[in-house]
């Protein structure tokens, strides 16, 4: 089963600057304001839709404007925007950095309109030529260095930036029960694998392929229980921890799942991954550790977090997006399997 993909919970969340991150329950925390991290992955998430109607195709426009005007001219990113008093963080080249890869890289691959990739690739040039020291900031710039590479294979600034990232993320541990290139599981953790999929299959390179397989493999293992999804929880995983369900679990874990998922069928065609993908759809529709789903299908929306007792009753941004982005790969890949 696959739920039906709606936007209008993202459109209650967004004005006509941007993505707000936060709501209560389903109402927009303006006093909060936007990030970049949201809108990037907004712009992910609408550059995959396919044949966007016009009011998408907007909103996308909006994103992608929002983006790139936090970019600053040494391509560092500036977070954090009021709706009143603008920027509110000094540029960096920390997660904000690496989202806006990302979602321009993506952008700048699938947009719906010629004009709209050429300014998501503009816009990726500018921030391409920065590094991070931080290995998660490009692991995601990475996803956006791919995608780019996919459209465009002699883009060379998305290949140097993707085969740095493969540097920075490391190799595979050499213990078996613990090959995870950090010492815990943090956060968005299925970024990683997908990351070095991506890529074994751009460069090319056979070997950073194979590991990204066997790295999402091992994940999935560590992140089921039984037959449902049991992601990271808030606190982190760490070797030899607790072997029961963490909680707060965050539908971003859910979703990084299923993008590595579907990044891994592509790249083998092999079914098992669509096991992976099914059970991290199935997380949000109630196949988890509580019975809960945490999809609300008045609004739209998608509640921030699942906890031992309950869910969180509000419906910010990124959860939002974590729903529909995994929605998108279902629909694409699981929706005429037979059951």
């Amino acid at each position: 089963m696959t739920t039906p993909i709606s936007f209008a919970h993202l459109f209650r969340l967004s004005d006509d600057i941007g993505l707000f991150e936060h709501a209560l329950g389903s109402v927009p925390r303006r006093e909060h304001g936007y990030c970049v991290d949201d809108v990037a992955r907004g712009l992910v998430v609408l550059s995959r839709e396919p044949s966007p109607p016009l009011e998408l195709i907007r909103l996308l426009e909006r994103y992608l404007d929002f983006v790139r005007a936090a970019q600053a001219p040494d391509g560092k990113v500036v977070n954090r925007r009021g709706t009143a008093n603008g920027r509110r963080d000094k540029p960096e080249v920390g997660d904000c950095w690496g989202r806006a890869l990302w979602g321009l890289g993506t952008a700048a691959a699938l947009a719906p309109t010629s004009r709209l990739r050429a300014q998501a690739r503009t816009g990726f040039h500018t921030s391409a030529h920065r590094r991070s020291p931080w290995p998660r900031a490009m692991t995601f710039a990475a996803l956006g260095a791919g995608e780019l590479l996919l459209a465009h294979p002699d883009d060379r600034s998305a290949r140097a930036l993707l085969a740095d990232a493969v540097t920075v993320i490391g190799p595979l541990g050499d213990d078996p029960a613990w090959p995870w290139p950090e010492p815990t599981l943090r956060y968005a953790n299925g970024a990683v694998p997908e990351a070095l999929i991506l890529a074994g299959m751009c460069l090319p390179d056979r070997a950073v392929l194979a590991n990204g397989l066997r790295l999402l493999a091992w994940l999935l293992r560590v992140e089921t229980r039984g037959e449902v999804l049991s992601p990271t929880p808030v606190d982190g995983r760490r070797p030899r921890g607790d072997p029961g369900p963490g909680f707060d679990q965050q539908p971003i874990e859910a979703a990084a799942i299923a993008d590595a998922c579907a990044r891994a069928y592509a790249a083998t065609g092999q079914n098992r991954w669509l096991t992976g993908l099914g059970r991290a759809h199935g997380w949000f529709l109630g196949a988890n550790d509580t019975g809960m789903p945490l999809v609300d299908t008045a609004t739209g929306g998608c509640h921030d977090g699942l906890e031992a007792e309950g869910r969180n009753a509000n419906q910010g941004a990124e959860s939002t997006l974590a729903l529909l982005s995994t929605a998108q790969h279902a629909h694409r890949l699981l929706a005429s399997r037979t059951p």
